[in-house]
């Protein structure tokens, strides 16, 4: 008889405990779907209705992201009374750039937008600041870099050195010229030339077509240096020095929006743009209030990204020689 109560007891207990771990199964579950959710659902910071002025930030390599240009079609759609752009960029793929500079114009289309260059907007960054009929800098902002740039390694002295050979069939002359893997061809340079050239040209024609230009003004910009905001603004280049509240003038003058109406940032990425493990713990230790771990977990996600960073094509991007 007390065995049987014994074993109806642990059966209860059984149960107690396997219907716990169901319902804590359960609630980890939910916690994890609406956390991904919030992490995942883009931080605009407007809300519907909402007539305020948009602040997009546009920062490092600019490469092709069908996100972004969504994101900008969700803002020429909001009730967002104008934009600024802030851009702080060295450029990136040509490819990318001409995607992000098409997305702005549509935008421009719809909403009066400044650009407020804040420390560089240099090659592919340039064009997409000449979306927008209106470009501020600051004194010391570098902006420009016009031209296109197409780079490969070459490894031949170094295979030739550990004794490697790398031998190929291919169905043509210039099928995946150049290949880094034995000397430039005449014929593969010539080609990969009238490709730069071409994509050159075109980008000649926005800058001069965007920024009025003519034939002598343009020769003098598009030699494919920098130029400080101060040189910029005789060039043409900018139209005036200036920060974020020259930005809100311009648009109370120019477009009648009001000085007083109050900017939010609209992010054009999720809060995380690649969800990794390391996203997730940085968000979880900033919500815990361990602001340290969660800045040291946030660069070695930033330093995988890094890692993972291949552009490839032609390029746009400005970079200063490390060379000594």
């Amino acid at each position: 008889m007390s065995f049987d109560a014994d074993a109806i007891v642990d059966r209860r207990r059984m149960r107690r405990k396997l219907t716990f771990w169901r319902v804590a199964a359960l609630l980890v579950v939910l916690v994890a779907i609406g956390t991904a959710g919030f992490v995942l659902m883009p931080a605009t910071g407007l809300k519907p209705g909402d007539t305020a002025i948009a602040r997009v930030r546009i920062e490092g390599i600019i490469r092709g992201n069908q996100k972004r240009v969504e994101a900008l079609e969700r803002l020429g759609k909001s009730h967002a009374r104008a934009v600024i752009v802030h851009l702080d960029s060295p450029g990136g793929t040509t490819a990318g750039s001409e995607q992000l500079y098409d997305a702005l114009r549509a935008l421009q289309d719809k909403k009066p937008m400044v650009v407020v260059v804040d420390g560089l907007a240099a090659s592919g960054a340039y064009i997409a600041a000449l979306a927008s009929e209106h470009i501020i800098a600051h004194d010391t902002s570098l902006v420009g870099s016009i031209g296109v740039l197409f780079q490969y390694p070459n490894f031949t002295d170094v295979l030739k050195t550990i004794g490697i050979k790398v031998e190929e069939v291919k169905s043509s002359p210039l099928k995946a010229a150049p290949n880094g893997f034995e000397p430039t061809s005449p014929e593969a340079r010539a080609a990969i030339e009238a490709i730069v050239l071409d994509s050159y040209g075109w980008f000649k024609g926005l800058v001069k077509d965007r920024r009025k230009l003519d034939d002598s003004q343009l020769a003098k910009v598009a030699d494919g240096r920098v130029f400080t905001g101060r040189q910029a603004v005789p060039l043409k280049l900018v139209d005036a020095i200036g920060n974020e509240k020259s930005a809100i003038a311009w648009l109370e003058k120019e477009k009648k929006v009001p000085a007083n109406t109050p900017v939010r940032d609209f992010s054009l990425e999720p809060r995380f743009s690649e969800l990794s493990f390391l996203h997730v713990a940085a968000w979880g230790f900033q919500q815990a209030g361990l602001t340290a771990w969660s800045q040291q977990v946030q660069e070695w996600a930033g330093a995988q990204a890094f890692e993972r960073l291949n552009l490839d094509g032609l390029l746009a991007l400005w970079h200063p020689s490390t060379a000594n």
